[in-house]
């Protein structure tokens, strides 16, 4: 890329890593993964450490082969709810942000279905916060008081709707922001690999041609 366009590394978070370990792949319920945090919490404890100290120096090697930045994935945090998060999951999503930021790259910290605890993910750390679809980015970003950078949050379907609604999508969410610095628009999730790659390109524009 020649320095053209940052690279942005990514890792996924102790807890998704540790309920993919635990169920075996995705679940509708992650009981086996509660089962663990409610009747052996030392061992999730341990695991969750463990976690850690192979996902921070995994992360870190990326920004020394040249990522500007690390986006931390919780894809399944939104299946725990507040306290839960903050009992067994945040702590050690806390620690791995920490590792990261000692490298001096910014930290983005995206959980899917997290709009019902956004302040207890904000207080786990990041620089950002990555927002899905579920929730209007305003309430999310207003729920933490501005306090940190805000990405998304669009749903990544919208991305098959045809370009005069896109285009109307687009406008309407970067509205949302009031054009207050520190919003970096994105989807609330990964694309979509059936996503016409013209609607792609179409989003970026769409997004640059915005005026408030």
């Amino acid at each position: 890329l020649a320095g053209r366009v940052p690279v942005i590394g990514f890792v996924g978070a102790p807890f998704t890593i540790a309920s993919y370990m635990i169920e075996g792949g995705a679940s509708r319920t992650f009981l086996a993964t509660k089962k663990m945090m409610y009747n052996d919490e030392a061992l999730w404890r341990r695991l969750m450490g463990k976690l850690v100290d192979v996902l921070g120096p995994f992360a870190l090697l990326q920004v020394t082969a040249g990522a500007r930045a690390i986006q931390i994935f919780d894809s399944w945090a939104g299946a725990l709810g507040p306290d839960d998060y903050a009992r067994y999951v945040a702590p050690y999503s806390r620690a791995l942000i920490e590792r990261i930021r000692s490298s001096g790259v910014p930290v983005i910290h995206f959980g899917t279905g997290t709009g019902g605890f956004f302040r207890e993910l904000h207080a786990a750390g990041g620089d950002v916060l990555g927002v899905d679809w579920r929730i209007n980015i305003d309430q999310a970003w207003m729920d933490i008081s501005y306090r940190a950078a805000i990405q998304g949050n669009m749903d990544p379907a919208v991305l098959f709707a045809p370009l005069p609604e896109l285009r109307m999508r687009v406008h309407e969410l970067l509205k949302r922001t009031g054009s207050r610095p520190g919003h970096i628009f994105n989807l609330g999730h990964g694309i979509l690999p059936e996503t016409p790659q013209a609607n792609v390109k179409a989003v970026v524009e769409f997004v640059r041609e915005f005026r408030l």
